[in-house]
């Protein structure tokens, strides 16, 4: 190794800070932040480039730490270069309330990119940042000025790269060619049951070759290398770079390094003592000499590389104001100041058309109609673009034109909802994404980062219960629906015709709070008939679509394809009100006295209506009501059919409302 015995001590640092906080939390992992140490102090030294005294700043470097266990060696770096993250943030370790939680938290730290907990989400994300960061520059840089132009550095583990979606993701990371991806591999060989080479024999450096990658392999101790490695990965702009860098885990600790006892526990005093003479190390816990905080603090360094940056973009506004203007509006993430009043008038436009087609169609139309109005929309389906109905006329492949605003995804639907999550976290743009409902399920933990990261990121889901028909079970959605609607900060819609399928797709791109999942049908689905407050009220999530005829004795709740069920049925009694419930989570966000005007609370004969898992809807009929759905799986016939062998029908809508109210 040719490391100075100075730079060392420089790194250093981050072991320490690591391992001391490890030990006074008794929780977490100080191993890996002691192994990567040396590849961190050069990348975010010498290389990184980032204002940490304005951790937003439009053109910084994104640094991503996929294997997120090692959050410690995040909060050191941050702390050491002159974050907001104070020495006692660092006390405060995975305690209640802290900012240094035991993952990297978006939100909590300044300086935090993304939330990295599921191993392998973290590098998807990663690719999502370098996409978004390829497509925008595309997007807004001139010939004679650039005003996008950073890199994405991302830290991962073996268990990143056991983990199926990082395959998915940095294989699309190779064909799209994101040179400005460098990955960092931690290739110390263990993890918590031991030595990996019994369960991880892959060759790392043929896997990612074949995907298109530039490959380096290093010594992670050896500044020089990694230095030299790094030099090489910004030089290669075609292709994505993954640096191998063998590392020992735990590096310093006398009795623990190499092995997995380093790797997810805290050292215990005695070794942290033996630690500190091996590393030379003579001052106290969280104590961190000066000339070391000197050599960290990235401050001025930061401060001069933004002031650069808005000295080229003020000539970029000078010179191209119109760009620079959108450019700005995008970052912040507003929407143009005319886009309600502009998908208002659509939604007018469908509700006089009055057709009869599936809710995929009448997503598609909407796409074809909203997206042109908003340039920041990066769509994308995994594989099923015909089917999901996700292209529109203006949607252009980024893999034939960077600057394009649609995604070839393949067959990747985890990767591809992870990758969404990274392209909304970079800013700039609004993502959705596609595949069938069914398929939720290989992404359904993406999804959620997304909802847990508040991202404004759409779902978009179709084929979306039995009336898919012929394919079987297998693809036929149950209990998807209720799982979206369990997830916190997600809306889940489900509209029932056009209309509500325009509504959906407003309040989607509208929404800068959260993610949404839009739910939309094969088959077609009749045009409901609505005044103006109908309309109105649907964006609220649940309304009244049809009035009682006399006294109100009973309730029926549908969504989707059985809102004309439940309109069937409607027709054959009295007394009874539909309220068609597109998103229950928007309903519910609604005050008190619209709720209760809508469901009032003394009217207690309810039947709900909807061809998924019934359980969802108990808290809305109460025990005394009715639920008319799915408790199996499906089976593989025509749509008609299996409505009428599952028993969703009119029919049964009907008998249902007579027997509680009899």
């Amino acid at each position: 190794m040719t490391t100075p015995l100075n730079e060392r001590r420089i790194a250093n640092a981050i072991r320490v800070l690591a391992m001391d906080a490890v030990q006074k939390a008794n929780s977490g992992h100080p191993g890996a932040p002691m192994g990567m140490a040396d590849i961190a102090d050069v990348v975010w030294r010498e290389f990184m480039n980032h204002n940490p005294t304005n951790p937003n700043w439009a053109n910084r470097d994104r640094f991503v730490l996929s294997n997120g266990h090692g959050s410690m060696l995040q909060y050191a770096l941050l702390h050491l270069t002159g974050y907001d993250l104070s020495i006692e943030d660092l006390k405060a370790f995975r305690q209640l309330h802290s900012k240094t939680p035991g993952h990297p938290e978006l939100g909590y730290a300044p300086g935090i990119e993304t939330t990295t907990g599921p191993l392998g989400q973290g590098i998807a994300n990663a690719v999502g940042f370098a996409l978004a960061e390829k497509t925008l520059a595309a997007q807004f840089n001139k010939d004679d000025i650039q005003v996008v132009d950073h890199f994405t550095y991302c830290f991962l583990g073996d268990g990143c790269l056991m983990e199926g979606v990082s395959h998915e993701a940095c294989s699309l990371a190779g064909t799209l060619g994101l040179g400005k991806l460098i990955a960092y591999y931690d290739d110390n060989g263990i993890s918590i049951d031991g030595e990996v080479e019994g369960w991880f024999s892959d060759d790392t450096e043929q896997r990612f070759l074949a995907y298109g990658w530039q490959v380096i392999k290093v010594d992670g101790h050896d500044a020089d290398a990694i230095r030299q490695a790094t030099l090489e990965a910004k030089a290669e702009t075609a292709k994505p770079t993954i640096i191998i860098c063998k590392t020992v885990i735990g590096l310093g600790s006398p009795n623990k390094q190499g092995k997995e006892d380093s790797h997810g526990a805290p050292l215990g005093h005695d070794e942290i003592v033996l630690t500190r003479e091996a590393l030379g190390w003579t001052d106290e816990a969280f104590v961190i000499p000066e000339d070391v905080y000197a050599a960290w603090d990235a401050k001025a360094k930061g401060a001069e590389s933004e002031a650069a940056w808005n000295e080229t973009f003020a000539a970029y506004a000078a010179k191209y104001p119109t760009e620079a203007a959108e450019f700005k509006r995008r970052l912040s993430g507003e929407l143009p100041a005319d886009f309600v009043a502009k998908a208002d008038a659509y939604i007018a436009e469908v509700n006089a058309k009055a057709e009869t087609i599936a809710t995929r169609k009448a997503s598609q139309n909407a796409l074809q109609a909203l997206v042109p109005l908003l340039p920041e929309v990066l769509g994308g389906s995994a594989d099923l673009a015909g089917s999901n109905l996700t292209l529109w006329k203006g949607a252009q492949g980024v893999q034939d034109n960077p600057a394009g605003n649609y995604v070839h995804y393949g067959v990747r639907e985890f990767g591809m909802t992870a990758i969404a999550n990274g392209v909304a976290l970079h800013g700039g743009f609004i993502p959705y994404v596609a595949t069938f409902l069914m398929f939720m399920e290989y992404a359904r933990n993406a999804v959620r980062m997304s909802a847990l990261m508040k991202q404004r990121v759409i779902h978009v889901y179709t084929h979306d219960s039995i009336g898919l028909g012929e394919d079987g079970p297998t693809h036929q959605p149950v209990e998807q629906i209720a799982s979206l609607r369990g997830t916190p900060n997600l809306n889940t819609w489900r509209p029932c015709d056009t209309v509500e399928a325009a509504i959906s797709w407003k309040s989607a791109l509208t929404r800068a709070e959260g993610p949404t999942a839009l739910i939309f049908s094969r088959q077609n689905l009749p045009f409901q008939t609505r005044t103006q407050a109908q309309i109105e009220n649907a964006a609220k999530g649940g309304y009244v679509l049809a009035e009682e005829k006399g006294e109100l004795k009973a309730i029926i709740i549908a969504t989707g394809s059985e809102v004309s069920l439940a309109m069937e049925a409607y027709a054959q009694l009295e007394g009874v009100r539909v309220v068609s419930m597109p998103c229950a989570e928007e309903f519910m966000k609604q005050d008190a006295a619209y709720r209760e005007a809508v469901l009032p609370s003394n009217i207690r004969a309810r039947v709900a209506v909807e061809a998924a898992h019934v359980d969802y809807w108990w808290k809305f009929v109460g025990l005394d009501g009715r639920v008319i759905g799915m408790t199996t799986y499906g089976e593989s016939a025509p749509a008609k059919d299996l409505f009428q062998f599952f028993g969703i029908t009119t029919e049964a809508v009907v008998a249902a409302v007579k027997e509680i109210t009899a």
